[in-house]
């Protein structure tokens, strides 16, 4: 029986995908966990692989068109000879359904309208910005403008005419690769969005050191896991404490469900922010094996789309550097990021970035003290 392999959702708050890379033809034989294909979001391209063994029936989407998350991309099966499901316009819809959980995007237009997720009827598992706008047509007048993703507050950089200033200087324009498309988005969502705040403090690096040493001899790790422990001190306090774990969407409080970690990963020249999902149901010593295999697929350059979104609150460090001090920017729909630097005559330094819609100085400094000091970790 043909197997459909779904368009996945790379991101939270992306409804749809393009698609820039099919990898496979029809009859071609794969295994689970084979690269078939690679779509593109504003912030990376990431691979699509197979989830059984299986031949390749029929792609079912263009190549460099945009196609909607959860669409069929391609049908697998047991034979070569298998023949794949016609396309059909006239087919059954799937029956809607209302409550479903929103994109970030969706939570965003909602609040552009004024409605609740239980006024909207979903066509999937989640509700979409498709769905909010095909609700909002059908209770417009045709002659009232209807809103739509790209007139949802999503943040957008100016561009350099409107601001009146191009560069006087000789040059060139080339277009930005995917790192560097998610690097603009990052900083104009911070710029557009949030209200970045800043708090520091120094504490004694001692107990620290001391619990990642005991932790390294017991667990025969090759590497100190200190960064990773006290990321997993972070991963529980915003478990204990919702609003660490939660953005602003138009004017309310969205509180994630999961405290997905974001850790960043220097390899060459790409910064990664790589992501630990659903955290806090992963013991101390869960954690730090995920997380070690998640560096070590950053470093080869081989993350999977799982593995890069979703964070909703993040660690960074610039210690190996041996840098005192830096202020990193949030990651978007996310309202706090820890910042480790180097220790200095056994004493160290913990900052954070905060948004300052969701959290007050106070609560950032609290949170910031708490992951100073090693508890819980074992």
């Amino acid at each position: 029986m043909p197997t459909p392999l779904y368009t996945p959702r790379v991101n939270n708050n992306d409804d749809t995908v393009r698609l820039v890379k099919v990898l496979v033809e029809r009859g071609d034989a794969v295994r689970a966990g084979d690269v078939v294909a690679e779509v593109e979001t504003d912030k990376a391209n990431f691979t699509v692989e197979s989830e059984q063994d299986g031949y390749v029936l029929a792609v079912a989407q263009a190549l460099n068109e945009t196609i909607n998350v959860g669409s069929v991309l391609l049908w697998l099966g047991a034979t070569p000879d298998e023949p794949a499901p016609a396309p059909s316009s006239n087919g059954p819809t799937p029956a809607a359904r209302t409550g479903a959980q929103p994109t970030l995007k969706a939570a965003q237009l909602l609040a552009k309208h004024g409605l609740s997720a239980s006024e909207v009827p979903a066509a999937g598992d989640r509700l979409t910005v498709r769905d909010i706008e095909a609700y909002v047509a059908t209770r417009t007048s045709p002659t009232e403008p209807v809103a739509s993703a790209d007139t949802a507050p999503v943040p957008v950089l100016p561009r350099a005419e409107s601001r009146g200033s191009t560069p006087s200087a000789a040059g060139a324009i080339r277009a930005l690769t995917p790192e560097e498309r998610g690097m603009l988005r990052t900083v104009v969502w911070q710029r557009e969005e949030a209200v970045p705040g800043y708090v520091e403090v120094q504490y004694d690096a001692a107990p620290w050191e001391r619990i990642a040493a005991d932790f390294q001899k017991a667990e025969k790790l090759l590497l100190n896991p200190l960064l990773a422990l006290m990321a997993y001190r972070l991963v529980r306090v915003a478990a204990q404490q919702e609003r660490i774990n939660a953005t602003i969407v138009g004017d309310a409080l969205y509180v994630y469900s999961s405290v997905n970690l974001g850790f960043t990963i220097q390899s060459d020249r790409t910064l990664y922010l790589a992501v630990i999902q659903n955290a806090a149901a992963m013991s101390c010593r869960e954690f730090v094996s995920r997380l070690g295999d998640v560096q070590r697929g950053a470093l080869g350059h081989r993350l999977r789309s799982a593995d890069l979104t979703g964070a909703t609150v993040s660690f960074s460090s610039m210690a190996r550097w041996n840098v005192s001090r830096h202020v990193p920017v949030l990651p978007p729909f996310t309202s706090l990021m820890i910042a480790h630097a180097a220790t200095f005559n056994g004493i160290g330094t913990l900052g954070a970035t905060y948004d300052h819609r969701v959290l007050t100085g106070v609560d950032a400094l609290s949170a910031v003290r708490d992951i100073s000091v090693p508890e819980g970790i074992s």
